[in-house]
């Protein structure tokens, strides 16, 4: 008889490392099983060989049927973005995934954490990711616990804060973390990691410190990004800035959250540098250094984000809303969503007739002066409607905006092709069944620098009257 593949557990796999070892995982001779607190937002992007379990790791009841003949389980859960503390949530969430993971037989769980020596004072945030791996080990599963820098990677947060910074500001005022040293590692070295964490053999819990061969400055960082730019950026720095007020900066001028702001920050305070070299007796993954590291993220950017879903990501509601919902790097994010009792198929078919001569189902009107307008800068404009009344096909013209992705009855992207200061996507998805479905639209948004900011600012309130209507009719039309 032949032994079956080995059952992987991935929890996070919504968020930014667990959904790239999705894909990884996903070709590799390994049967996949994902635990996720809303199941629909993950099935959609994940194959159809995947399983996905309904499961929250603050409700201990919901892990048993998710470990269930679970050999290795990747456990990539944080709680930043909570609105209670994080450091107690962590704690709680890890002793129930522990408890059940035990209790289950669960030959080992690999754990991602954060570089930092718990003799040092410590910020919660690193603190937290140091704890978590204590109470992962003290469930009687052994841990593989890997401790990494800041990961360089398009979509990472350490990452697309810095490209937001020296993207927007020609002068930057640097308070006291930008020179405390790291040792950044890039994504893809980090996913080779992971990886190789299944096939180690058995011993007991372990610790393993990753990064790359460069231990540098976060001012270093912001250095190199600006040079494979092609960027000239003048560095000022300050002897002090406290993490509140540089929150409150970073809210400002980069799309990160201010509360996500201040742990990040906090957390920067720390040299976060490799001590051991046990994993590279351990792994033979030889990681890359800081510029081919920027290099790739930069390549892979408009692929990764066209391929990830930044509503989802950090997302610690259930629902995004508004504009303010998800923000990530230099772009933003306006995603809302609505339940209908209608198939998925009925549901899409309002959509799929969208642009031309159908129109957006809200004020058509703003659209076509918006389409005047945009031939008077030497635009598409509106003129060019669509192909055909109903049928889709990648790369079609839909009045001033491209169809980038096309899955019958669950996706539709567009790209805008009007003349903006950046540049911008509208996609609906579809997910459901026979009986009823839900429609999540999503307007995402590149600006190009400060005034594409103010562009996107200042037009908000119009965006959000015209996106809510479309998709309030959008939803009539269905029921019609």
């Amino acid at each position: 008889m032949t032994a079956q593949p080995r059952l992987i557990l991935l929890t996070g796999a919504t968020g930014y490392v667990g959904g790239r070892l999705l894909s990884r995982l996903e070709h590799l001779p390994y049967r996949v099983r994902c635990l996720s607190r809303r199941p629909e937002a993950l099935r959609s992007r994940a194959s159809d060989n995947v399983e996905v379990v309904q499961g929250d790791v603050l409700d201990p009841e919901s892990l048993s049927v998710a470990l269930e003949g679970v050999d290795t389980a990747f456990y990539f859960i944080h709680s930043m973005g909570a609105t209670r503390d994080f450091e107690e949530e962590d704690r709680e969430a890890a002793t129930n995934f522990g408890t059940a993971a035990k209790a289950a037989g669960v030959r080992r769980i690999v754990y991602l954490g954060g570089l930092g020596s718990s003799d040092a004072d410590l910020s919660k945030h690193l603190r937290s990711r140091l704890e978590t791996g204590d109470v992962l080990r003290s469930s009687g599963v052994p841990v593989i616990e890997l401790r990494a820098s800041i990961i360089i990677g398009s979509g990472s947060l350490s990452y697309e804060l810095i490209r937001a910074l020296v993207e927007r500001l020609p002068v930057m005022v640097c308070p006291k973390w930008v020179s405390v040293l790291a040792q950044p590692i890039a994504i893809e070295d980090v996913l080779g990691f992971l990886v190789q964490s299944i096939e180690l053999p058995d011993k007991e819990s372990r610790i393993f410190e990753i990064g790359g061969p460069d231990q540098v400055s976060y001012g270093e960082i912001m250095s190199e990004y600006a040079r494979q730019r092609g960027l000239r950026r003048l560095m000022i720095p300050v002897p002090v800035l406290t993490p509140y007020l540089s929150s409150l900066w970073l809210g400002l001028v980069t799309p990160v959250y201010s509360r996500i702001g201040k742990k990040l920050v906090e957390s920067l305070r720390n040299p976060t540098l490799v001590s051991s070299d046990l994993a590279g007796k351990e792994f033979t993954v030889r990681p890359r250094g800081l510029a081919e590291a920027i290099e790739r993220a930069i390549v892979n950017e408009d692929r990764e984000f066209a391929e990830t879903r930044w509503s989802d990501a950090l997302s610690s509601a259930g629902v995004v809303k508004s504009w303010g919902g998800a923000r990530f790097g230099s772009r933003i994010v306006d995603s809302r969503e609505v339940k209908i009792g209608a198939s998925r198929a009925a549901a899409f078919a309002p959509i799929q007739r969208i642009g031309g001569d159908t129109g957006w189902y809200f004020g058509d009107w703003l659209w076509r002066l918006r389409g005047f307008l945009d031939l008077l800068v030497g635009g598409v404009g509106v003129r060019r409607g669509r192909r055909d009344p109903v049928s889709i096909r990648v790369g079609d013209a839909l009045d001033f905006w491209r169809v980038e992705a096309y899955e019958p009855n669950q996706l539709l992207r567009l790209q805008a092709e009007m003349k903006v200061p950046g540049r911008a996507w509208l996609e609906f998805e579809i997910t459901g069944d026979d009986a009823s479905s839900t429609i999540r639209q999503t307007a995402m948004w590149d600006p190009a620098g400060l005034f594409g900011l103010v562009y996107w600012y200042g037009l908000y309130p119009l965006h959000h009257l015209v996106f809510a209507g479309m998709l309030r009719n959008i939803a009539r039309a269905v029921e019609a």
